[in-house]
Order: structure tokens, then C-alpha cells, then sequence
């Protein structure tokens, strides 16, 4: 991230104004005095403004739209991870808010509040996530109330949580879980003898991936989003 873009993210001040204060020699990186605005911040970088350190002030709570090829995680040695997405200060602490796989698109929230990430991923809460559904073959009405009544995924002794289908066309559905076990969905589709070839998280409770968010973008959530997505 450049200096100016930190500053301003930590401290409230505009680009201009941070920019001023940088050629004021009263910021330091590490403990070296910034001569340049534009200066990319290593990861571990300690900026001081007025002998002060400097860093985001407040929890962060961010919707990204995930694009397929990305990993839910802040490091991979074979894939790209959703983290290397994000411009944004203090980086490692942030997280992803749960896991979509590797070729799943759509919402994915991440933030540096351990609480509320536990609150929208614990399975005691319940939070709705909705899915749009490609499958390989068509999908049999009797779905839906296999699905409301709980299936048996294989290896696992426990019924899934009641889920709600709404069968769009002949191989796409919406699926809403409120649980989330390992490869849910396609091992639901799987239990019922079908295959998903594409997946797509479209909401997490009241919340939905915005309309003018495009794949790789991602921006801060207001309060009344936070609210949604909690309800």
C-alpha cells in the first residue's frame, strides 16, 4: 500500500494533507524518515506521523467479490489467495469471514474482528448463505423436500440443517443452508446423485453481493450492511 493511501486510511486526513505532512519530515517508516507519498509499505512496516505510531483506527468490515482461481486463506503455495486482492494497511490482520472454494465466486466478507467473524460462521447462529447452483444434470423437484428435510452426506452421521432449494431452470437452482460443513453444497447435490459444475455465493443473511461490485473489487461495509448480514 503507498504511505499516503495508510495515512489517510489511518489517520482521517485527506491524500493532500498526508502528502503535506510527508514533506514536513514528520513521518517515518521504520524508523526512517519517508521522503515520498507514492512509497509502497512493506508488510511489516511501523509508521510513525509526529513520533506517533499511526494505524487503522477501529474494526474493519469488507465485501469482496470473489473471483474463481482464489484461495479463502492469507497464504498458499500453489494458488493465488484473496488476501493478495486487498490494498489495505495492516494486512495480516485481517481474514476471510469462512471459506468459498477455489473455483466458487461471489460474496465473501473479511475483517479483523474475531468476534463477528465467529458470529456469522458459527453454526449455533444459524446465518443464512444463499448459493446460485449450476449442476450437471436436471434437477428433480423432489429436491426440495429432500433438501427441507435434511440429507445424509457421505461420511457424516448427522442430517444437514433444513435447507431451502428454489429450482430456477432445468440445472440451476438457489440454494440457502444455514450451516457450513465441508464442501456443503456439492456434497448435498452429490447425496441426491447430481454433480455442481459452477457456484456462486449471491448472500450471507439479509446481505446481498452488490450489483456494481465486479469480480476482484471490494469495498468497506456501512453500518446498515453489517446489520443485514447479522439479521
Amino acid at each position: 500500500m503507498r504511505l499516503d493511501k495508510y495515512l489517510s486510511a489511518s489517520t482521517g486526513l485527506t491524500r493532500s494533507q498526508a502528502t503535506k505532512v510527508i514533506r514536513q519530515k514528520r513521518v517515518t517508516v521504520n524508523g526512517l524518515l519517508a521522503k515520498q507519498s507514492a512509497m509502497q509499505l512493506p508488510a511489516d512496516a511501523v509508521v510513525e506521523l509526529d513520533d506517533q505510531v499511526v494505524a487503522p483506527t477501529g474494526p474493519r468490515y469488507i465485501v469482496l467479490h470473489k473471483p474463481a482461481g482464489y484461495v479463502c486463506s492469507s497464504d498458499d503455495p500453489e494458488h493465488p489467495t484473496v488476501m493478495q486482492l486487498l490494498d489495505e494497511p495492516l494486512l495480516e490482520k485481517l481474514n476471510p469471514v469462512g471459506r468459498l472454494d477455489l473455483d466458487t465466486t461471489g460474496l465473501l466478507l473479511i475483517t479483523d474482528d474475531g468476534q463477528w467473524l465467529h458470529r456469522i460462521t458459527s453454526p449455533k447462529h444459524h446465518v443464512a448463505k444463499t448459493y446460485r447452483v449450476w449442476l450437471a444434470d436436471p434437477i428433480p423437484a423432489s429436491a426440495v423436500q429432500a433438501f427441507a428435510d435434511g440429507v445424509l452426506l457421505r461420511g457424516e452421521k448427522d442430517l444437514t440443517l433444513p435447507a431451502e432449494l428454489n429450482i430456477v431452470a432445468e440445472q440451476e437452482a438457489l440454494l440457502t443452508i444455514h450451516e457450513g460443513r465441508y464442501h456443503q453444497v456439492k456434497r448435498m447435490f452429490a447425496a441426491i446423485g447430481n454433480k455442481v459444475v459452477r457456484l456462486h455465493r449471491e448472500k450471507i443473511g439479509d446481505f446481498q453481493l452488490p450489483d456494481d461490485l465486479v469480480e476482484g473489487e471490494y469495498r468497506e461495509l456501512n453500518l446498515s450492511e453489517i446489520e443485514l448480514i447479522e439479521s
